[in-house]
């Protein structure tokens, strides 16, 4: 995988942004030379039922780089936001877009390896289905894409970075419908409202029924029923 170079400026015309600015990393890429910015981050790593799901959003055309907070829905990190406002904030992203994607890895690939794995493949898949491609990757988290395009990992990048804030709405809203769809077929667990985490009624069904097909067997709260 290619990293961009460790040494990036900020050149004169976003001197003025600060780390803080939810566009400050994108600016950065555009004005060192990168076109097309995609951030990329994935939802569900921590459930014990359900898959792991990525997304990745190119928000901005290099010349349109530009954010009003008066004019958009607050995008922010998935999980600090209602899901009436993550359903809201992903209908912007998807009429917005310049593109974007999502992938999704399943319960059974899971167990078949580790999460991080898992998470990684799915955001690789949804990088690469991208189109146009992109220049560069915003990545939130400290593990890099197992892609050649060029890339940042942001830590805390999902409320850094607004790209990479689209990319976790999308993501998130796009598993909590997998997980309603699921609750359809196995309506014991309460996936509808528990999107496959370890709540109380949810591990209370676990050690009444046991594990279905979607439980990932090899995470400690489903192995320990």
């Amino acid at each position: 995988m290619r990293r961009p170079p460790e040494n990036l400026t900020l050149f004169s015309g976003i001197s003025d942004l600060s780390p803080e600015n939810p566009i400050y990393f994108e600016s950065l890429a555009h004005h060192n030379g990168f076109g097309l910015v995609a951030g990329v981050d994935e939802a569900g790593r921590g459930p014990l039922a359900g898959p792991v799901v990525a997304a990745a959003v190119i928000l901005f055309q290099p010349f349109e780089c530009s954010w009003d907070d008066s004019q958009q829905p607050k995008l922010k990190d998935s999980k600090e936001m209602s899901a009436s406002a993550r359903e809201e904030a992903s209908r912007w992203i998807i009429d917005r877009a310049v593109a974007y994607s999502t992938a999704v890895v399943s319960g059974q690939e899971i167990d078949q390896g580790n999460i991080l794995k898992a998470s990684l493949k799915a955001m690789r898949l949804a990088v690469e289905a991208l189109r146009p491609r992109p220049d560069i990757l915003l990545v939130d988290g400290i593990h890099a894409v197992p892609t050649r395009v060029a890339q940042w990992c942001i830590k805390k990048g999902d409320q850094r970075s607004i790209s990479i804030s689209a990319a976790s709405i999308l993501a998130k809203v796009y598993r909590d419908r997998i997980m309603e769809a699921f609750h359809s077929m196995y309506p014991r667990y309460g996936f509808h409202k528990n999107k496959g985490y370890g709540t109380r009624q949810h591990l209370d069904a676990l050690r009444q029924w046991g594990p279905c097909p979607i439980h990932r067997l090899s995470f400690k709260g489903v192995a320990r029923i």
